[in-house]
């Protein structure tokens, strides 16, 4: 893993995103040499080469992202992953041409164009291919040694019970602590020998510590030991925040929060925030407005005038205070006659013919911009919740309120990361990835979150 602005992004990601920049920037030079096989004179009248081939590398680049191929919680076999390789180019395609359209000047010669496509698509199909089954090899992962087999080792099980969960590393085995219980099914070995010993026996690159009981137990000689070869030593949470993008509830106390580097939010971030989500909202408004007025549209002839087409409910913003989020009405009018709250359920039967059209793609949030824009949202932060639900939660879960430090956001690390929450369980899985995102903020956490909402909406992920 690699940190950017305290981000952790998989190095496999990286690498492999600055290759295929290059690989599509390249492609249209070898495309132009093909169409006018190696006469550099000729190809002078093809067009602007640098300035096609820096737009074709941004624009495929973007593509990918949108359609997830950059998502390191993807779990697509090759066929999805070339599937979406497909869509991508084909909307590049699409986008390139309506530049073209309004800047004729910019255009690429067609034959050059199209064989750089060509060279674009059979170069990345096979750098894709290659970093599948490179990434899948077990040889290339980081193999770790885990110090317990308890309770808290079980959580690493079961948070990455798959191969595919298991990103860029590999569990060598579980050590089973004295007078410790055995709660893991895989490979589990005990701890009889020298610490060091079974590092190298494993030829491990980490050990994870996951002791349910520390206080005198801790190996603390022997894991300087093994720090001391090169063997890199790990606690339970920075783990999971490292592979998982989440923060622990059960490894959080109070004098984490307090020492704990991140949580930094100066004026300086504030402000850069605050243009961000204006420029953002601002955009995005100026292009989806005609899909907000045929909203309109179809609400007010499902409904045949009654019912009003936004919906106003009062949810609880930063530091507490409610303020009335607008939504798109996508529900029957009587969907809480009683006036009891409720969570939205799977096929829920107050949902009504358009409200489940405009669900899915999250065209129901579109009105939630003007919140943005009067300042009680960003567009990225954590989902913000009515104050029934808030009071009843704040009441079971620990820190929960921590997450009204910032403003409640249209999209967010939890939503992208978790499905939608409808129970107390999901309420705390979704704030261990709010706790994450408000700990290590950055505007480059907030244009990744974006570009992944993106594909998200595209394949309907998270919506209810």
């Amino acid at each position: 893993m690699i940190r950017i602005f305290r981000h952790y992004v998989p190095s496999s990601y990286l690498y492999q995103c600055l290759l295929e920049l290059l690989v599509l920037f390249l492609s249209v030079y070898l495309g132009v040499w093909l169409r006018f096989r190696g006469d550099l004179s000729a190809a002078q009248d093809a067009g602007p080469i640098l300035l096609n081939s820096l737009l074709l590398a941004l624009i495929v680049t973007s593509s990918m992202a949108v359609m997830g191929l950059y998502h390191r919680h993807a779990r697509d076999g090759f066929g999805g992953i070339l599937f979406r390789l497909v869509v991508s180019f084909a909307v590049s395609f699409l986008i390139m041409s309506s530049i073209y359209y309004f800047f004729p000047d910019a255009i690429l010669g067609r034959g050059a164009l199209a064989l750089s496509f060509v060279v674009a698509v059979v170069g990345i199909g096979a750098l894709r291919l290659g970093f599948y089954f490179l990434l899948g090899n077990e040889s290339f992962k980081r193999r770790i040694l885990v110090l317990g087999a308890g309770e808290k080792a079980k959580a690493i099980e079961n948070t990455f019970r798959r191969k595919v969960d298991r990103h860029g590393f590999t569990i060598a085995a579980f050590i089973r602590m004295p007078d410790e219980s055995s709660m893991i099914r895989e490979t589990v070995i005990e701890y009889d020998r020298p610490l060091i010993d079974m590092a190298k026996q494993f030829n491990v690159d980490e050990i994870l510590v996951a002791m349910d009981e520390r206080r005198d137990h801790m190996p603390m000689r022997e894991l300087i030991d093994c720090r001391m070869a090169g063997i890199e030593i790990i606690e339970l949470s920075s783990f999971f925040e490292r592979q998982a993008g989440k923060v622990m509830l059960s490894q959080l106390y109070p004098s984490w929060l307090a020492f704990s580097e991140g949580f930094r939010v100066g004026r300086d971030v504030f402000i850069a925030k605050r243009l961000f989500d204006v420029v953002v909202s601002t955009l995005l408004l100026l292009v989806a407005w005609p899909l907000m007025l045929l909203t309109v549209l179809a609400i007010v002839l499902e409904s045949r005038g009654t019912g009003g087409v936004l919906y106003r409910q009062i949810r609880v913003g930063q530091y507490g205070e409610d303020f009335n989020v607008l939504k798109f009405r996508s529900m029957i009018t009587s969907s809480e006659k009683d006036g009891v709250a409720r969570w939205a359920k799977e096929n829920d039967s107050r949902i009504t013919l358009v409200g489940k059209f405009i669900r899915a793609f999250r065209i129901d949030e579109l009105p939630q911009l003007f919140n943005v824009l009067k300042g009680d949202m960003s567009f990225v932060g954590p989902r913000p919740e009515r104050p029934e639900f808030v009071d009843q939660l704040s009441k079971s879960i620990a820190y929960y309120s921590e997450r009204h430090r910032v403003k409640p956001g249209i999209t967010g690390w939890a939503q992208i990361c978790y499905p939608y929450g409808a129970s107390e369980k999901d309420s705390i899985e979704k704030l261990q990835y709010d706790l994450y995102y408000i700990k290590n903020y950055s505007l480059f956490l907030d244009l990744t979150i974006i570009f992944q909402t993106a594909q998200a909406v595209l394949w309907h992920k998270g919506a209810r």
